[in-house]
């Protein structure tokens, strides 16, 4: 595989990784409450979880191509990121994967702002759906923030892929929440289940990708900043 294959994977895991993490979830469930409220349509609940996904692609994108193309496009700044890309992205990587391991606090990362959405009792219908998810891809905690900003923008400087790489992300984000929504207008019980079962997989995922994150931090840093490898 390409390497700019393997990162569009390592976006699209980063992003279900982002979505089952405690701090995201919490939206991510009130999402799931408000996008299969009406368990009679599951066309509805389709439409409103798949708008969903599309307002954090959108905002993930808008961001993800400012940051990027604002960078390469100073040349004195897009010659250092090709020259120097793969030295930044080692040490980047340890810090994200320690911060996953949960051997650094990084509060700091946390924003929120303090839009609300309001169920305006079906009036503005599943397209709401969008807005939610654009309002809830801006609320940054220390989870997403650390594999956004610290993992996915400077994998996508590196391949200069300011729409494909956070598209994945922000698809992978919100995924979970379409599952879940449905699973809930066929049955609590289902949803539960799923629910638990992604709890656990959050915590053994999220130590895996930290350890992962770290090696290959460790493994770049040798190679391209020491010269070892």
């Amino acid at each position: 595989m390409t390497s700019l294959t393997i990162s569009a994977f390592a976006a699209f895991w980063i992003g279900i990784l982002t979505s089952i993490s405690p701090c995201p979830l919490a939206t991510n469930i009130a999402a799931v409450s408000y996008i299969s409220r009406r368990t009679d349509s599951a066309g509805y609940v389709l439409r409103s979880g798949l708008l969903y996904v599309l307002g954090r692609m959108f905002v993930y994108v808008v961001i993800g191509f400012l940051l990027i193309k604002g960078l390469l496009s100073t040349t004195a700044v897009s010659f250092f990121l090709q020259k120097y890309a793969n030295q930044l992205l080692g040490p980047l990587l340890i810090i994200v994967g320690m911060f996953l391991l949960n051997l650094l606090d990084l509060k700091f990362l946390s924003f929120s702002p303090n839009w609300g959405m309001k169920d305006s009792s079906g009036k503005t219908g599943a397209l709401s759906a969008f807005f939610m998810g654009s309002t809830f891809a801006l609320s940054f905690c220390p989870v997403s923030a650390a594999l956004y900003f610290g993992s996915l923008v400077p994998l996508a400087a590196k391949h200069g892929s300011a729409v494909l790489l956070p598209s994945l992300f922000g698809l992978g984000s919100g995924l979970p929440v379409v599952i879940f929504a449905f699973l809930l207008a066929a049955g609590l019980q289902s949803a539960g289940k799923f629910f638990d079962a992604a709890s656990r997989l959050e915590r053994w995922s999220r130590r895996v990708t930290g350890w992962v994150f770290i090696l290959t931090g460790v493994f770049l840093s040798l190679k391209y900043i020491f010269g070892l490898l």
